[in-house]
């Protein structure tokens, strides 16, 4: 302890090849290093992936929308996404502690539970599931190996990966960054000139709801970062540009993920299928000549690697911060082994059918994300740049924020949820009660949460933060 501070323990410094010690604690000032600049490519890295650009796809594929309507919600959802990680990844070097520790000032200690168990849930086996469900499916194409088979090997990586810790995971976003740069740069140009893609094909039309909808998943996609933005920024030293830290960050998720997802719109305009009609990693790779094609497998195997051990070390690691306590310095590593073990089961039942509702899960993941980032960002504003230092490990509960989350997500849930479950006869909608009498809405409900819940929190809770 350091006043109210928890320290992590034990020797770690910069070396890559050491295991990472600890938990949650906040991490020693003589153990800071790094260069703000390294977090674009730690943020590039993971969006330079096939689950990137089938996002960019559904807008044509599942949306139905055109070319240009596609890239009109891609730009937006992913501004909205960066600009949350650009604020939020500040925190890393001024705090030294993980993202969920940093909510606990607006949360308090027990009431930062519920969102860190959402966030452990949704990366730590959600994401974590999704991503190395493609990154099988392209190492199986790649090498003739089975699904199954593929889909172990590429656990067995992001598992050992993340058990190690924080150095190995950068070291393996900075070093396979230039490789994934150029794969999916060359794939990039190539499907953009492609003659199969209609960039300026305007033969149908739709509601303003499917650019909302798509919106929507796109923020998912790139919000889905901003619960652990911190977390790979804490070992910056405390001196570093905050600022520039943040660009880095926002800038790393922004221009892959846009670029991509453009890709994947063009390419959803040459008849890219759904996961469950087909197979989308090789109608994109038929795209492409076959060395380049194989090039691209190599790099949708190592970019689903770069996201999910992202995804498996930030999501044990949220699970730590609802108060876990186990007697050994290897509890971090312990959790990730657990998370990895269920997410493989996870992704090994949904390998029969891949993403059957992979836009839903988007969208479900801004769902709650939406009320999350009110509740942090309203206690920001209040708090007017003040340090939040003391609060992050005291037993001290701050009943505002669960509550203003919970009402925004519900109410916001509740009327304007916009989903699809099922195909055939199992085919189920469900709509929010506003949606059903204004289906033109689409899906805002990430944006309603959003401003609920930063409402409820700025006006109930202004008083008690005012007061600390």
């Amino acid at each position: 302890m350091e006043g109210s501070v928890e320290l992590r323990e034990g020797q770690y410094g910069d070396k890559v090849w050491a295991l990472e010690p600890g938990g949650v604690e906040a991490i020693p000032l003589r153990e800071r290093h790094g260069k703000a600049s390294s977090l674009f490519a730690m943020w590039m890295s993971p969006n330079l992936e096939f689950a990137t650009v089938y996002v960019g796809a559904l807008g044509v594929i599942i949306f139905g929308l055109n070319f240009w309507e596609t890239v009109i919600g891609v730009v937006i959802g992913n501004a909205l996404g960066a600009a949350a990680q650009y604020v939020l990844t500040q925190d890393g070097p001024r705090y030294g502690v993980p993202q969920m520790v940093v909510g606990r000032a607006a949360f308090g200690k027990l009431g930062n539970i519920f969102p860190s168990v959402l966030n452990a849930g949704a990366a730590g086996i959600g994401w974590f599931a999704v991503n190395s469900v493609s990154g099988a499916f392209a190492l199986s194409t790649l090498t003739k190996l089975s699904v199954v088979l593929s889909l172990v090997l590429v656990v067995i990586a992001q598992i050992v990966i993340a058990f190690i810790g924080h150095n190995l995971v950068q070291a393996i976003e900075k070093y396979l960054f230039p490789f994934l740069l150029v794969f999916f740069a060359l794939a990039s140009i190539i499907v953009l000139f492609s003659h199969k893609v209609h960039l300026n094909s305007f033969a149908h039309k739709t509601s303003p709801g499917a650019l909302l909808l798509l919106i929507g998943a796109v923020y998912g996609y790139a919000a889905g970062w901003n619960p652990f933005s911190s977390d790979y920024s804490r070992y910056l030293p405390e001196n570093v540009d905050r600022k520039k830290a943040g660009l880095s960050a926002g800038l790393g998720i922004f221009v892959s993920a846009t670029v991509l997802e453009i890709v994947g719109a063009a390419a959803g305009t040459a008849g890219l299928h759904s996961f469950d009609s087909g197979n989308p990693t090789g109608d994109f790779t038929s795209l492409l000549p076959t060395f380049i094609g194989d090039l691209i497998l190599i790099g949708i195997v190592l970019g689903s690697i770069c996201a999910n051990v992202l995804n498996i070390y930030s999501g044990a690691m949220s699970f730590l911060t609802i108060g876990v306590k186990i007697g050994t310095n290897l509890r971090r590593g312990i959790f990730i082994i657990i998370f990895g073990l269920i997410g493989f089961f996870v992704a090994r039942s949904a390998i029969s059918n891949p993403a059957n509702n992979y836009e839903n899960f988007l969208l479900i993941m801004s769902y709650w994300i939406g009320p999350w980032l009110g509740v942090i960002f309203a206690d920001k504003i209040l708090r007017k740049g003040k340090s939040i230092q003391g609060m992050l490990y005291a037993n001290r509960e701050n009943i505002m924020g669960p509550i203003a989350f919970l009402i925004g997500a519900v109410v916001s849930i509740v009327g304007f949820c916009n989903q699809t479950w099922g195909h055939g006869k199992s085919f189920r909608l469900v709509l929010g009660v506003v949606v059903k009498h204004a289906p033109d809405l689409g899906d805002i409900t990430f944006l309603v949460g959003f401003v609920i819940s930063f409402v409820i929190y700025y006006f109930a809770a202004g008083s008690k933060v005012k007061a600390e």
